[in-house]
């Protein structure tokens, strides 16, 4: 089950990401108008989704890890992005509070899929 999780949230990290370079969809550097985006972020985003499939690919165990370090990195992205305000995350990614909360819904999803026992993880076969 939790490769399939992974997959999920690799295709819809990669489709986000190129979305962001996609006029109309993305104008005046937001995102569905709601999410501020520039290349680094749309970035960050395809990176992340080809890790996601990478590791659903791999094995459960890399997709377990994937989720686990995954939460980890949007947790801090989130508290980063709390404490700069609507500044560029690391002074490169761009952020606001949308953005801000989303990434603490993906941290919170991810850890809790990343250290699920490993018996709640394998279910999708039953």
């Amino acid at each position: 089950m939790i490769r399939k999780i992974a997959t999920v949230f690799g295709v819809v990290f990669l489709a986000v990401g190129l979305l962001g370079f996609v006029p109309g969809i993305t104008e005046n550097g937001h995102l569905l108008g709601i999410f501020h985006v520039n290349p680094a972020h749309n970035l960050v985003h395809i990176l992340s989704g080809l890790a996601a499939l990478l590791a659903a690919r791999a094995s459960e165990r890399a997709a377990q890890n994937y989720f686990r370090i995954f939460g980890v990195i949007y947790a801090l992205v989130a508290v980063l992005g709390f404490m700069g305000g609507d500044e560029p995350v690391l002074g490169l990614i761009a952020n606001n509070t949308a953005d801000n909360w989303l990434h603490v819904a993906i941290a919170a999803v991810s850890l809790a899929l990343g250290f699920a026992p490993s018996t709640i993880a394998r279910k999708s076969t039953v």
